[in-house]
């Protein structure tokens, strides 16, 4: 069942601010938090006379700190920890399996094993359908755990049926009691580029069928979140561009992923690649079909 968040924790600034944003969600969403470390063994060479109980006692130190950090700050929140011997990406993907989120840090070393943890959590990304938030240790500046209680900012495509995207966006708008924005960046269709005396009407014509089309989309979730104070950005140019700019002093960005997967594997898209790369906040990433 989904009745828990969990979070990778791997000693690192990054991991820690993770585990204090992840400990805030628990509290909102009223559930448990699960701190997991995975360590891949055996070790790279690079670290010569290392043995398995001096990983092991570094892991449990990594976790039993960052416990008692998060229960002095939520001290009514039930915490536990797992150590699991599995590569990193694996064992969170499967950890996330029965997690209703899974939190992850974007950067920096990843326990003793040499992995930069935004190669492994890109790797989870693409192994779990389960909503995965990034967090960097930049959106813990003071160690609260706690962004300022911002606007929540999610894309939305008008050519793709995204309700769990939605959803994941007015639930979270709903917990922190904060406003929703809406941004949708669309293109002029291709064949104007031939036309050689463009008529700007038309680009103004596109532009507000575009709005209307979001404000259909937004309208039954508006409907179910009667209290959500929602607003929409709708831009002619770049989905990515706009999210990004759109997600200076937000306290949340939500985008999504196709669950497609191809011969080559599978990709998370340009939006949201340009997203988790350049965007200022948390960034929630939800898998849909």
């Amino acid at each position: 069942m989904e009745n828990h968040v969990t979070v990778g924790v791997d000693g690192s600034p990054e991991s820690l601010a993770a585990a204090r944003w992840a400990a805030r969600e628990a509290v909102l969403r009223q559930v448990p938090l699960r701190l997991v470390h995975a360590v891949d063994w055996p070790l790279d060479p690079v670290f010569p006379g290392l043995g398995r109980q001096d990983v092991d006692r570094w892991a449990d130190q990594a976790l039993t700190e960052a416990a008692q950090e998060l229960h002095g700050r939520y001290p009514n929140l039930e915490i536990t920890t797992r150590c699991l011997a599995a590569r990193p990406a694996a064992a969170l993907a499967a950890e996330a399996a029965d997690a209703g989120l899974l939190v992850l840090g974007s950067r920096g070393l990843g326990g003793l094993v040499g992995f930069i943890v935004g190669s492994v959590a890109m790797s989870t990304l693409v192994a779990t359908d389960a909503p995965v938030v990034l967090v960097r240790a930049a959106d813990d500046p003071d160690g609260s755990g706690a962004d300022s209680g911002a606007e929540v900012v999610v894309g939305v495509d008008i050519h793709e049926a995204c309700d769990r995207v939605l959803a994941f966006a007015f639930e979270e708008a709903a917990r922190r009691d904060c406003p929703l924005r809406a941004v949708h960046g669309w293109k002029m269709p291709a064949a104007y580029s031939y036309v050689p005396f463009f008529d700007p009407d038309n680009e103004r014509d596109i532009g507000k069928s575009v709005t209307h089309m979001v404000d259909d989309m937004l309208l039954p979730w508006q409907h179910k979140f009667p209290d959500v104070n929602v607003s929409h950005n709708v831009f002619m140019g770049s989905a990515g561009e706009h999210l990004v700019r759109a997600s200076k002093g937000a306290g949340l960005v939500v985008v999504g992923r196709h669950l497609r997967r191809s011969p080559l594997g599978v990709h998370l898209g340009s939006v949201a690649h340009a997203v988790l790369h350049h965007a200022p906040a948390p960034v929630a990433v939800i898998a849909h079909d």
